[in-house]
């Protein structure tokens, strides 16, 4: 198979199946779009143009050419294709409630994804300070995700949210690595909690590969002129 991703170091979406298949021993080969900019002309769009006519990345091509495209669409085919590498809890309320907090990621933490872009490559404390001190919107996002994870955590006794490694802890990964950017204040179990999705050896490809891009990209960057 086949995943198309963008840059590591910005693409959050990117990073959820990349990190699933790796975590869970899915060969696959994987192909990069760099971005250059967003327009229909752009090279990146235009590469995209034959693959996807949603024009976004991810999109996975399995071996008969058949593309998925979506992070939720892409997890739930992998599931399907792989059932022995058990992706989804095996119980039926844990995998409904996977499946929810899942698609509350999807379509959800508007502000806290706006104002907290992925940039694995970037510390900015100083940023995330003001950014919690002025929005009321990423506070409470903040404050749902945190309660989330906790109750998970608490409910299925670690390390990981659901227990072992899954969908969830992939599609969380990019938060994770949004939140080591930014460092808002959090709860030593969720500080924990993210050091050891860091550690995870999917994850920490991932990071590795970002922060070897070397790339900077201003529409990337709204807090920064240069690395």
């Amino acid at each position: 198979m086949q995943l198309v991703i963008g840059n590591k170091n910005y693409s959050s979406w990117s990073m959820r199946p990349w990190v699933l298949m790796k975590q869970a021993g899915i060969p696959f080969e994987e192909l990069m779009l760099r971005f250059d900019a967003f327009t229909p002309e752009s090279a990146f769009k235009r590469r995209l143009a034959g693959l996807t006519p949603a024009g976004r990345v991810p999109v996975l091509i399995d071996d008969d050419g058949f593309a998925v495209w979506d992070t939720l669409a892409i997890a739930e085919y992998l599931a399907e294709r792989f059932p022995d590498k058990r992706l989804w809890p095996a119980d039926a309320k844990a995998r409904a409630r996977a499946r929810s907090v899942c698609a509350e990621m999807h379509s959800g933490f508007g502000a806290l994804r706006s104002h907290f872009p992925m940039n694995i490559e970037a510390k900015l404390p100083d940023v995330g300070a003001r950014v919690m001190a002025e929005h009321a919107e990423v506070r409470a996002d903040l404050e749902r995700l945190v309660a989330m994870w906790s109750a998970l955590l608490r409910e299925h006794g670690g390390p990981l949210l659901f227990g072992e490694f899954g969908i969830a802890d992939a599609f969380y990964a990019p938060v994770a690595m949004r939140l080591a950017t930014y460092a808002p204040p959090l709860p030593p179990e969720i500080t924990a909690y993210i050091a050891r999705v860091q550690a995870l050896p999917g994850v920490a490809a991932w990071v590795k590969e970002a922060l070897a891009e070397q790339d900077f990209l201003a529409f990337e960057e709204p807090y920064r002129t240069q690395r």
